[in-house]
């Protein structure tokens, strides 16, 4: 069964009480100000943020429910008059988890949100940043205030995209089987193309962006035929897409996959099998079998157990993605754009922490020997022990999470970083800062360092982070800022005032090409040595 990854961008924005907080800064819940613009299905009206235009809920695609669930997206029908784009649309179907307690049974989701700049100048437009959230099973664009980006001259896309089940399940003949989410998608970077130059922005210069599973997404947009063109930079932060995950990674349960989120046609029809079955519809015959599925409520599909996580996962050899990913990223066939990328310097800690200490189960000298030898073998697991004893971390958790960080998470974003950089140029980071805020009401007292996804809240607004950035963590967000806008607007991160940031260059392993991002320091560090790479090249 496939494991999804819990994206902390997600879940720390997915409260009631945040989307209160940002609907009541955005002024949602009142009339629109006269913030109307045009766009190629009809007129849509928002509000005005301060200096910043605020566009929410806005279609990109039909919705894909009844005959279309299930299907690749289809144009947004045109409506006639002032469509209200002052709050946010509905959030995709998702189920809520005790970190995440967003949910939606909506099946006419497929909505964006825009904000722009200050003073947008139409005879100069603005380069566009399009952000693809993470996690794949739970989340939603409106989650992210584009106010902070907005404010260094961007216009900000953020959308939904179908998740789960709804974005993955596959049949044999149906067409974008275990891509809907892709697809999706894509149909909004078209909506961008056709709707840009409205809102002050320029179609000529669309960044994408992502992280978690929404980088992951990135990498197969990289390799789609159909996304050719669509974008002109691309930026990952803590992306998958070419990381496998040793067995016991995500849980002392949990199997290891050669690719962590790429599943084969086979693969990602026999999910639907296994997680649809007890919904009283397999049939031999697939197009029964889909009859049946697109008969059912939401609220029906979303009772099964894990159906959600059981889809955070990309079928390739098919249209969408013809080939695995990693593979064509090697030999090249991929759109060369310039690309920023990177992970935290403590990935995961936060699922260690998630899955034992945090939660009141100590994680154990016993239960470190017992992860080593399912995630590595009876042979290599003391040689492991030896590069990472115990008695070198404050605890056992801290030490497993630094063996997976590193094999995992490192190795896959250095294996990333070296395959692109050798056709196009790259831009790699490491997010340092070992005390950003921590959103998710976890008990216990965990050093969860510079975990997944805490760089986020560094790029957008998010009122409850705000309030507890110290003034060098604010800098560093204003730094962060410059460096992704300077990237957007022309390929490489340089700007007046800014640290220097060295392209990275394939193969020259110890070499400083990755930038560290930390409050107290920003410049390049020895990302390979940081991490151990050396030995994991060694030993795996």
């Amino acid at each position: 069964m496939t494991v999804g990854v819990l994206t902390l961008s997600t879940l720390m924005s997915a409260s009631a009480a945040a989307t209160a907080r940002l609907a009541q800064h955005t002024g949602q819940g009142g009339a629109a100000v006269g913030e109307t613009v045009r766009t190629r299905a009809g007129l849509v009206a928002g509000t005005r943020s301060g200096a910043y235009r605020v566009f929410r809920g806005i279609p990109y695609a039909g919705a894909p429910k009844g005959p279309h669930r299930w299907a690749p997206p289809r144009p947004v029908p045109p409506w006639k008059g002032v469509r209200d784009a002052t709050k946010p649309g509905p959030l995709c179907p998702q189920v809520p988890s005790p970190y995440a307690p967003s949910a939606s049974t909506e099946e006419d989701c497929l909505v964006l949100d825009v904000t722009t700049p200050p003073a947008a100048d139409r005879r100069r437009p603005a380069p566009v940043l399009v952000w693809i959230h993470g996690d794949g099973a739970v989340g939603g664009g409106s989650f992210f205030d584009g106010r902070r980006l907005a404010g260094r001259g961007l216009v900000v896309v953020s959308i939904n995209y179908r998740l789960g089940v709804f974005g993955g399940l596959a049949l044999p003949g149906l067409e974008g089987s275990g891509t809907f989410g892709l697809r999706d998608q894509q149909a909004a970077l078209r909506w961008v193309r056709d709707n840009a130059r409205a809102f002050g922005g320029d179609p000529g210069n669309v960044t994408v962006a992502g992280v978690s599973f929404g980088a992951s997404a990135i990498a197969g947009h990289l390799t789609s035929p159909a996304s050719e063109g669509l974008f002109h930079r691309a930026v990952m932060a803590s992306g998958e897409g070419m990381m496998d995950m040793p067995a016991g990674a995500m849980g002392p349960d949990v199997p290891g996959y050669p690719w962590y989120v790429w599943r084969s046609a086979r693969e990602m029809e026999d999910i639907t099998t296994e997680m649809t079955s007890s919904l009283g519809c397999r049939d031999d015959r697939p197009e029964r079998t889909l009859a049946c599925l697109r008969a059912l409520p939401v609220k029906t599909i979303l009772e099964v157990p894990y159906i959600m996580n059981a889809f955070q996962g990309f079928g390739y050899g098919n249209a969408t993605l013809p080939q695995l990913p990693p593979t064509a990223l090697r030999a090249g066939r991929f759109h060369h754009v310039p690309v920023l990328s990177g992970a935290t310097l403590d990935e995961h800690r936060l699922f260690v922490g998630m899955t034992y200490d945090a939660v009141g189960r100590p994680f154990t000298e016993a239960d470190y020997d017992r992860a080593l030898r399912t995630a590595f073998g009876a042979r290599s697991a003391g040689r492991v022990r030896e590069e990472y004893p115990t008695t070198a971390f404050p605890s056992p958790a801290l030490a497993w999470a630094a063996v997976i960080t590193d094999r995992m998470w490192a190795r896959g974003t250095q294996t990333m970083h070296d395959t692109l950089a050798r056709h196009v140029p790259v831009y790699a980071y490491e997010f340092a800062d070992r005390r950003a805020p921590m959103f998710l009401p976890l008990p216990g007292d965990f050093d969860f360092g510079a975990f997944h996804s805490a760089d986020i809240p560094y790029l957008f607004e998010d009122e409850a982070a705000e309030p507890r950035f110290t003034p060098r963590q604010r800098a560093l967000s204003a730094t962060m800022t410059q460096y992704w806008a300077a990237f957007a607007r022309t390929g490489a991160p340089h700007g007046p005032g800014l640290p220097g940031w060295p392209v990275y260059r394939p193969g020259d392993a110890g070499r400083p090409y990755t930038q560290s991002l930390a409050p107290r320091r920003i410049g390049p560090v020895d990302y390979h040595r940081t991490h151990h790479l050396g030995f994991w090249n060694r030993i795996s």
